[in-house]
């Protein structure tokens, strides 16, 4: 099997695994990090969000040797040591998740909005964030926690 190479979260990862492996199974079944999350399958929900050289992916959809030579960046990349992220904070400041199954996806979407809009619109915020689906319809508290995160979001 060929081996694949890609920073993972700030550190150098190689994996020997057949280069049609998606993303999602190589993070959690072969790495272990089981913060993003199966949902669909099919690049619809975004629960399996994460960012590759810095965009939001599905990584469900990207494959093992898509990413080799790249930046892979999961919910577990966003915290710094023992502080979370401010979307991490804020999620839970203001108790955003119901069931949570989907927030590590609209975290990551919500990331990446704000590193291109440090203080995104309500519209920017809807287009952002339109391919990430919540069954338990926390939109409108996630919608005011990228507006609280946004006050204090550091872009670099």
């Amino acid at each position: 099997m060929p081996k694949y190479q890609f920073l993972l979260n700030g550190k150098e990862f190689e994996v020997d695994v057949p280069g049609d492996m998606p993303l999602l199974w190589t993070l959690r079944d072969v790495i272990g990090l089981t913060g993003t999350k199966y949902g669909c399958g099919i690049g619809q929900c975004g629960a399996c969000t994460v960012h590759v050289d810095g965009s939001p992916v599905r990584s469900c959809l990207v494959t093992a040797a898509s990413v080799d030579g790249s930046e892979v960046t999961t919910i577990e990349g966003l915290a710094e040591e023992d502080r979370l992220h401010i979307l991490q904070q804020v999620w839970v400041d203001q108790d955003v998740a119901q069931c949570g199954y989907c927030q590590t996806g609209q975290i990551m979407s919500a990331a990446a909005l704000l590193k291109e809009k440090p203080n995104p619109t309500d519209d920017d915020i809807d287009e952002a964030m339109s391919g990430n689906y919540c069954r338990c319809g926390t939109y409108v508290r996630i919608r005011e926690a990228i507006h609280t995160a946004a006050g204090f979001y550091d872009a670099s």
